[in-house]
């Protein structure tokens, strides 16, 4: 029995097909290479999505110290990432149009590159910071357009591709976090050369791009009709209530995210947890993402309404918070488990972008919509976390701040996850 999802795209497929004049050019079959070698990519990119920004973070006293940053322009470069990719992520619609998806990625790849080959040989905070932003634009594109590559180019295994594309997500973030120190210490102890040895990583995933690129210009110059080259603009997502819920559950799951990967070895040396231990605790939160990316988004895209894998991932947070609230120290490691739990919400709120639209054209609009505004509402949480923090002299404030948050989110998620798709409710058809 085929899933809701193949049913509904067979009977787009259908309609379309009996709208279609008589003449309508058919299809280019694909070449038999390119499954496996997209597969490759998608891995690879997802792999470099994080690892200029986790590994920048393990590195960041050495990074302010070398180039002698002020305290506001560090604090600058911390709220970097969310603003790029909200304000770069924009641009992906119009981009994919003019190139296609898969050119655009292979663009995108190639300035991650680029950006982490120059940034270490920065002499200065503004150098830096701009060889940072272009790695950042290259990473808010891809974030963006993976989604819509899965959509165009696996419509039966959006579920799989999506777990397989967060799952490398996950590990190249923990892998980031885990080896940037040791590789920095067993090549020299620069910090310049901790940080550049990520731009080879970078470098491989350019490679699988070029021919799918090729490929993708290929078959739009030939007329395929179903390459997004060139496609319709798609529905006006602003109109969607659907598009709302999942810009702000992806907001405000991003702020958890964000929260927890700037605060939690914190509050647990504040807890008295050893320095260590609390990198650990960390580490432990973040590689909890890497098996539950791959198994959440193949559950959520059997099931036609998401909401209760949103609930229950918004209770793992919530319980995670209430122990560290009454028993930071003495819970630790179930703390740490539950939030690394909870903070899985990415890799479900990736796959209901993919199931809440029907076209190629709708899946990129709502891709850039939903990651744009929602990183940028993610932008207030951390720095309003330290605030508080600093004024009140403790982590009360913080911590009912943090689980607070989780309410609204399951709220969205609850409303993010019903069956329906953003054609739907913007009066469009199949």
């Amino acid at each position: 029995m085929p899933d809701e999802e193949t049913q509904t795209l067979d009977r787009s497929a259908a309609a379309a097909a009996t709208r279609a004049p008589a003449a309508a050019p058919q299809a280019t079959a694909q070449p038999t290479w390119l499954g496996p070698v997209l597969i490759v990519g998608i891995v690879l990119a997802a792999l470099n999505l994080r690892p200029a920004i986790t590994s920048l973070g393990a590195l960041f006293e050495e990074t302010r110290t070398g180039l002698g940053m002020s305290g506001t322009l560090a604090g600058l470069i911390t709220s970097v990432p969310a603003l790029c990719f909200a304000v770069f992520g924009v641009t992906a619609p119009r981009l994919s149009r003019r190139f296609g998806p898969a050119a655009v990625v292979c663009a995108g790849m190639a300035a991650v590159a680029t950006g982490l080959l120059i940034r270490p040989f920065a002499t200065g905070a503004v150098g830096f910071l701009a060889a940072s932003a272009l790695s950042l634009a290259g990473i808010a594109l891809t974030n963006v357009l993976l989604p819509v590559i899965v959509k165009r180019y696996f419509p039966d295994r959006v579920g799989t591709m999506i777990g397989l594309y967060s799952m490398s997500l996950a590990a190249g973030t923990s892998l980031a976090a885990a080896a940037t120190v040791p590789l920095t210490d067993a090549l020299g102890g620069s910090w310049r050369t901790g940080l550049l040895v990520w731009a080879v990583l970078a470098l491989l995933a350019v490679l699988p791009w070029l021919p799918v690129a090729r490929a993708s210009r290929h078959a739009a110059r030939a007329g395929d009709p179903t390459t997004p080259t060139g496609s319709g603009t798609g529905p006006r997502v602003v109109r969607s209530r659907t598009a709302w819920a999942l810009a702000c559950y992806f907001g405000l799951q991003a702020t958890g995210a964000y929260i927890t990967m700037g605060w939690l070895p914190q509050i647990f040396r504040d807890a008295g947890v050893s320095a260590a231990t609390a990198g650990v605790l960390l580490a432990v939160t973040m590689v909890m993402g890497v098996p539950l990316a791959f198994v959440i988004p193949g559950l959520a895209a059997r099931m036609k309404n998401q909401g209760a894998i949103a609930v229950t991932l918004g209770v793992f947070g919530l319980v995670g918070y209430l122990g560290l609230y009454f028993a930071p120290a003495a819970g630790a490691w179930a703390w740490a488990l539950l939030l690394g739990i909870s903070n899985c919400a990415f890799p479900l709120v990736i796959t209901m972008i993919g199931l809440r639209a029907k076209s190629p054209a709708g899946v990129v609009k709502l891709s850039a919509f939903a990651q744009s505004a929602g990183y940028l509402i993610s932008i207030p949480g951390p720095l309003l976390v330290g605030a508080l923090y600093q004024h009140s002299g403790g982590w009360d404030l913080p911590l009912a701040l943090m689980a607070g948050l989780l309410v609204p989110q399951i709220a969205l998620g609850v409303l993010a996850g019903r069956d329906r798709t953003i054609e739907d409710e913007c009066g469009m058809g199949d």
